[in-house]
């Protein structure tokens, strides 16, 4: 029965010994030992599986199969008869805080909001739980967890029951159960009844505390990323290490951080549209010096590394300064050839020709119109055969 299994009979049991029944290999090639009873909890209801050793050999994941619990060992197990079996107590203990404080944090949303929890994940730095609501408030979030960590600190103890199915009228059950057959039940007094096959400490006090730490929206429902107890220490430790790193970086002291950042982003505001206006006026002066080098009405120059946009700013400049000039500019960039092709006003020729002539060369495609074309494809040619192609459309 599952009530029988020591990591039910006792959640704080470290170390135990157990007799083999079953050794084999799953199509994996993963081998694995089946005992007679184990404290190692299977990976399930959310919760990851324990690890730690048997017969001295590291397990390395547990899973439940067709009601038998699989052993996977990070080599073959050469034991037989009876073995003894060690918890990784570290990695279970974080598992129970957070598995605890999960019901903690759940219970709060309900009772304070309504606000159900439609699923939860327990991961190796963060916990979640998807909230079945679209929208949660900042200050929901802060009276949530301060009712949590109420409960954390006024020590309440964490029960466990097995009922029957006939026995679920008695208590006030968070949320429906799925199971109808060795029913487990979870409890905090007057305050959660859930069912539950994870392990928890055995009061709240040992959750420690509660912290959210961020929120995300995922498909019309809320994500609430929080830690407990140890790993809230961690999510501390690593934060207090960034804000030390930025104050030493700004020059500033931790708790002007933000005012630092604020000016600094304020600063790096100005210097882009200084940067933008510079680069305003240098293509606005590599126009007029284009222009200066034209071949009777058409201008035209390969560059290396320049965006369409780039060129696309410059064709503009360079037709402004004389309406009758026609402009061929062409950038190569790694394997891409890219083209703008403009008339001004003057101009009689159709840059959609000039277009049309390049693109089915380069593999390529483009858009446009009769005074204004660009475009782009494989650089099956270099830039200045590329813009003679273009010129002989025109002459043509």
């Amino acid at each position: 029965m599952l009530k029988d299994r020591f990591y039910y009979e006792d959640a704080y049991m470290k170390t135990f010994k157990a007799r083999i029944l079953q050794k084999g290999k799953d199509s994996d090639q993963r081998s694995y030992v089946v005992l007679d009873n184990t404290a190692f909890y299977p990976t399930g209801g959310g919760q990851p599986h324990d690890t730690g050793t048997i017969g001295g050999i590291c397990v390395i994941d547990v899973e439940e199969v067709e009601g038998v619990i699989r052993h996977f060992l990070k080599e073959c197990l050469d034991s037989a008869g009876e073995v003894a079996g060690a918890i990784d107590w570290e990695r279970r203990f974080d598992h129970m805080q957070q598995h605890a404080g999960q019901h903690i944090l759940t219970a709060a949303f309900v009772d304070l909001f309504g606000f159900q929890t439609v699923s939860f994940h327990l991961g190796k730095e963060l916990v979640s739980i998807d909230l079945d609501v679209e929208d949660v408030s900042a200050d929901q979030l802060a009276a949530v967890e301060k009712l949590a960590n109420e409960i954390i600190l006024e020590n309440r103890p964490i029960e466990t029951k097995w009922v029957s199915e006939d026995e679920l009228t008695e208590y006030s059950l968070r949320k429906q159960l799925a199971v109808t057959d060795e029913i487990r039940l979870v409890i905090i007094p007057e305050f959660d009844y859930n069912g539950c096959g994870g392990t928890h400490p055995n009061s709240t006090g040992q959750v420690g505390m509660i912290k959210i730490l961020s929120t995300e929206k995922q498909k019309r429902k809320v994500r609430v990323h929080f830690a407990c107890g140890g790993r809230v220490i961690q999510q501390l430790q690593r934060k207090h290490e960034e804000l030390s790193a930025a104050s030493k970086l700004l020059s500033a002291p931790e708790d002007g951080v933000s005012n630092a950042i604020e000016k600094l982003l304020t600063s790096n505001r100005t210097l882009e549209k200084s940067l933008e206006h510079a680069k305003e006026e240098l293509l606005s002066f590599e126009a007029k010096r284009l222009v200066e080098h034209k071949n009777g009405i058409v201008v035209r120059y390969a560059f290396t590394d320049r965006t369409v946009q780039e060129l696309q700013k410059l064709a503009r400049l360079i037709i402004a300064e004389d309406e009758s000039i026609i402009a061929l500019l062409v950038a190569e960039n790694e394997n891409h050839l890219q083209f703008v092709a403009a008339r001004g006003t003057l101009a009689k020729a159709s840059m959609k020709q000039v277009a049309a002539s390049v693109l089915p060369l380069l593999n390529g495609k483009g858009g446009g119109n009769d005074a204004f074309v660009q475009g782009g494809g494989e650089r099956t040619m270099t830039g200045e055969e590329m813009l003679n192609v273009m010129e002989n459309t025109l002459v043509k």
